[in-house]
């Protein structure tokens, strides 16, 4: 599958609708988002049961200050609608592939456990 640019108009419907979504935050100046562009699609072909997104950072400003991007290129991955890996950076693409491969390996129960205890701790946690 070819990677598939996301919008603020698509991103939430993307990521809950695909069971692994990456999302590579971009911009054309970005020499390093250069580098990991073609890397990024390569690893697209290899795993047509992974939605490949990517966020124009200039042209989705707001989507990309809600996403909390300070440094571009960042990979974000999504699993069930969770956010289970974001890191700043352009990666080698064995680095990609692990990364994947990891995400693919993750037992999901065991996240959601992981995400409800830590709201809730959140949650009762007293006001500094």
């Amino acid at each position: 599958m070819a990677t598939v640019e996301l919008t603020a108009d698509t991103f939430e419907k993307t990521v809950t609708s695909n069971g692994i979504v990456l999302v590579d935050f971009w911009a054309e100046w970005c020499g390093p988002c250069k580098r990991f562009g073609p890397i990024f699609e390569e690893s697209s072909q290899k795993h047509p049961d992974v939605v490949f997104g990517k966020i124009d950072t200039e042209a989705e400003q707001q989507l990309a200050a809600a996403a909390q991007i300070t440094s571009i290129p960042t990979l974000m991955a999504f699993r069930d609608s969770i956010l289970v890996f974001s890191q700043p950076g352009a990666l080698p693409g064995p680095a990609l592939e692990g990364i994947i491969e990891k995400i693919k390996e993750l037992d999901m129960d065991d996240v959601r456990a992981k995400v409800a205890e830590s709201q809730q701790a959140e949650a009762t946690a007293p006001e500094a």
